[in-house]
């Protein structure tokens, strides 16, 4: 596969992961946001999303073989740095400038999808290559 379909296909699985993971929080911020705060919905929805993304970019964008359970400790690692990130910025969004807590997460969202590529590309699911392998 080349690296043009290989984005493509990254784009693609990022749509649906975007509207699954966005919709999980949504959904759990509209039945539960009332009597559950928004933070510890997010921590729910970032789990339940990041499985949803680990198939899909390991199944259908790098298509690796391999430790699955490798593959998905960097995969999380990976992750938890984004959720990091969005557990600093989605209260500064919310708390600070005001967002409604929705339109908040939409752009943390947006603002690590790009990001995300590269580094799932060059460490989740990275596989050495055959100068790597010789140099063993």
């Amino acid at each position: 596969m080349t690296e043009r379909e290989r984005g493509l296909r990254y784009v693609l699985v990022g749509i649906w992961n975007t509207i699954f993971g966005y919709g999980v929080f949504a959904l759990l911020q509209l039945t539960l946001g009332d009597s559950v705060n928004y933070v510890i919905l997010l921590a729910i929805a970032q789990v339940i999303g990041t499985l949803n993304a680990f198939v899909g970019y390991r199944l259908l964008v790098f298509k690796v073989e391999g430790s699955v359970l490798r593959d998905l400790a960097r995969f999380s690692t990976v992750y938890i740095g984004a959720f990091a990130v969005n557990l600093a910025a989605l209260p500064l969004l919310v708390e600070v400038v005001g967002l409604p807590v929705l339109v908040a997460q939409a752009l943390v969202v947006g603002a690590t999808v790009i990001v995300s590529f590269f580094v799932h590309r060059g460490f989740s699911f990275r596989r050495p290559t055959i100068a790597e392998g010789d140099m063993r």
